[in-house]
C-alpha cells in the first residue's frame, strides 16, 4: 500500500466512524420505490430514480443499478473488488465512438445511517437518466464512460480499483458527481493548477455560460477542497483533469464559503447546524423528500449539453 493509498484508507475510516456518530439516533426508515414499481413509469423522473436507491443497504444499492441498467437494456461492464479495505462492485458503460473519453462518475454507496438520497443517490439517478438520453442521442465525436463506482465513502476504494486496471490513455477529463440534489447554481470543485486550463474545464465552462449561467452567481469554480472529496482524486495521479461537480443553493454562497475553506470550523460544525446541502450530508435526514427535482434535471441538462459540445 502507498502512503497515498494509506491516506486514502485512513480518511474512509474517519469518515464512516463519525457518520455512525451523527447517525445514533435514525428516525423511521425511508420508503425506498422497487425497481418493478419504477419500470411500470411510462417517463419515470429523475427523483423516482434517487428512491430506487433510497434507503437500502450498499449490497442492495449496487444490486439496483446493476438491475436497472440490465432492465433498460443498457450494455454494461462489471469491475469487481477486493481488497482488505473492503469488496465491491463497480459498473460502466460506454456511449458514442470518438477518440477521447469523458468520465462521468457516480457512487452507489452511503455512510452508515443515512438514507443517501443526495449523496450520492442524485448524482446514480441523474447518471442513470443521462446514459439511456445518450443512448438515444449519442454524441459523434467523443465516448463518453458512465462510471458507477462503489466504496467511495472507503476512501475512493472502488474508484481506486478501478483506475489501477483501466485503460486511460485516451482519458480527456472526469468529472464526480456529489450532492446534485439540492441547489440552483452548479459548483466545480478541486480546481487545481494546471487544470484549470484543461481543455474540458474551458469547455464546460464556455458550455454553462452558453445555457445562461454567470460566473460567480449561478456557477463558480473553486479550487482544492480541504475537508471533503470524491472520486475524482482516483485519478490525480495518472495526471487526468479531475472535478468534482456539486449544486448548491446561490444564496448560501457566503456560507458555504466559510464552511468549506475553514477545516477546523468545519470539524467543529459537524454537529450543528451547516449550511445546505450539507445541513442533511452524512445524516439520516438525507431524504428524498429533501430533494429538488429542479437541481437534478440541471445538472443533467448540463451535462448532456456539455458532451455534445466536446
Amino acid at each position: 500500500m502507498t502512503l497515498r493509498d494509506l491516506g486514502f484508507y485512513l480518511r474512509g475510516r474517519v469518515n464512516r466512524t463519525v457518520a455512525q456518530l451523527v447517525n445514533v439516533r435514525r428516525p423511521a426508515p425511508a420508503l425506498s420505490l422497487s425497481l418493478e414499481e419504477l419500470l411500470r413509469e411510462r417517463r419515470p423522473s429523475l427523483l423516482d430514480r434517487v428512491r430506487l436507491l433510497e434507503g437500502r443497504s450498499n449490497a442492495e444499492r449496487q444490486e439496483m443499478v446493476a438491475r436497472y441498467l440490465a432492465a433498460r437494456g443498457l450494455p454494461f461492464g462489471r469491475h469487481p473488488y477486493a481488497t482488505f479495505e473492503g469488496s465491491g462492485e463497480n459498473f460502466s458503460l460506454d456511449v458514442g465512438a470518438g477518440d477521447s473519453t469523458l468520465i462521468l462518475i457516480g457512487h452507489h454507496d452511503a455512510v452508515p445511517g443515512s438514507p443517501g438520497a443526495n449523496d450520492d443517490g442524485s448524482a446514480v439517478a441523474i447518471l442513470l437518466g443521462l446514459a439511456e438520453r445518450l443512448f438515444n442521442d449519442p454524441p459523434r465525436r467523443l465516448r463518453v464512460r458512465v462510471l458507477f463506482t462503489g466504496g467511495e465513502e472507503r476512501g475512493y476504494l472502488g474508484a481506486r480499483c478501478y483506475v489501477k486496471t483501466a485503460a486511460l490513455e485516451r482519458v480527456l477529463g472526469v468529472l464526480s458527481l456529489e450532492l446534485c440534489g439540492i441547489g440552483d447554481a452548479l459548483a466545480v470543485w478541486d480546481v487545481l493548477p494546471p487544470l484549470e486550463r484543461a481543455p474540458v474545464l474551458q469547455t464546460f465552462v464556455e458550455t454553462l455560460e452558453g445555457l445562461g449561467y454567470r460566473r460567480d452567481e449561478t456557477y463558480h469554480v473553486a479550487g482544492r477542497i480541504p475537508v471533503f472529496g470524491s472520486d475524482h482524486r482516483a485519478f490525480w495521479a495518472s495526471g487526468i483533469p479531475a472535478f468534482g461537480l456539486t449544486v448548491v443553493p446561490a444564496a448560501e454562497g457566503e456560507a458555504l464559503r466559510q464552511f468549506i475553506f475553514n477545516p477546523v470550523r468545519t470539524a467543529l460544525r459537524q454537529f450543528v447546524r451547516r449550511p445546505a446541502p450539507f445541513n442533511t450530508y452524512h445524516t439520516s435526514r438525507d431524504r428524498s423528500e429533501t430533494l429538488e427535482p429542479a437541481a437534478l434535471e440541471r445538472t443533467a441538462d448540463a451535462l448532456f449539453a456539455l458532451v455534445h459540445s466536446l
